[in-house]
């Protein structure tokens, strides 16, 4: 009885070999087929990823950009010549399983991913746009700092006091921005007040003649002056006057010499800049209690 299980068993295994054998012989041709195209593919992929490589040198000078795109593009040629291979070798049922994993993995990954796909994606858009690059001046996020890094996922800034500042990409690339460096000029405002007691034409011309040797000032755009309040203790005036901006200490040092040369101005010419006055209102009763107290004392 054993016996007769035995060599049942072994006839199963035996035909199952068989008709493995005689199907492996008949895809022969087809395993033939896949590894010649899959070969091709391959090669053409090599072909074309070096083909964008150059198209990409004339859109963008970002290396980054150009080996993550002929990257995209070689892996994509792989995976097509890899799927038909699949079709070739008759292997439907694998290509809709593998596609249909990859959809719900994509998926998932989608949710999950999202805050950093979404800074990826401002990382390309901004190393192809380029709004700002390496060691310009910008401001974003009340942050301002020369850009000092970036990279697919964040910006690095450092700030003028030395600190290194962190900026996703989306933030960098959906914010309000503004690029320092890319301005041809700027114009620098300067807010004084006078005495009540001087002449305010006086004090436009002086203003105006102290502002003109301003450094990097553009002769072309005049100097303004304009008088804007009365103040509880000063007539308040603003002066404006536009300078090249190479650099952020150029602004700096053009708002010092300004201060200085108007406070210098004013002296010269016998106008005050009055301090601030502040009113002390004590009750009655307390002031003649305090007058008393004095008087006493006396």
């Amino acid at each position: 009885m054993k016996e007769m299980e035995l060599e049942s068993i072994v006839g199963l295994l035996y035909k199952k070999l068989g008709s493995w054998y005689e199907a492996g012989v008949k895809m022969i041709p087809n395993i033939v087929a896949a590894v010649a195209i899959f070969i091709i593919f391959f090669l053409l992929a090599r072909v074309i990823r070096n083909i964008t490589g150059k198209l990409l040198g004339r859109v963008t000078h970002n290396r980054a950009v150009q080996n993550l795109l002929k990257t995209v593009v070689y892996l994509s040629f792989i995976l097509v010549g890899s799927f038909i291979c699949l079709e070739v070798l008759n292997l439907d049922k694998a290509v809709t399983s593998i596609l249909a994993g990859a959809g719900v993995i994509g998926l998932a990954l989608g949710f999950a991913f999202q805050e950093i796909a979404s800074n990826f994606v401002s990382g390309v858009l901004i190393a192809f746009k380029e709004p700002y690059k390496i060691g310009d001046i910008v401001e974003v996020d009340d942050y301002v700092g020369e850009v000092n890094k970036i990279t697919f996922r964040t910006t690095r800034l450092i700030t003028f006091q030395g600190l290194e500042v962190l900026i996703p990409n989306k933030y960098m690339f959906t914010e309000p921005m503004v690029n320092y460096t890319t301005t041809p000029k700027r114009r620098l405002d300067i807010a004084v007040g006078v005495s009540y007691d001087d002449d305010l034409e006086l004090v436009e011309k002086v203003t105006k003649n102290a502002l003109e040797s301003t450094p990097h000032r553009i002769e072309d755009n005049d100097i303004e002056v304009y008088f804007d309040e009365f103040g509880g203790s000063s007539i308040n005036l603003s002066a404006r006057v536009w300078i090249e901006y190479p650099a952020n200490k150029a602004y700096v040092k053009a708002k010092s010499f300004a201060i200085k040369s108007i406070k210098k101005a004013y002296d010269n010419n016998g106008i005050s800049i009055p301090f601030p006055i502040r009113t002390l209102d004590f009750p009655k009763a307390q002031v003649e209690e305090i007058i008393e107290h004095s008087n006493h004392v006396n």
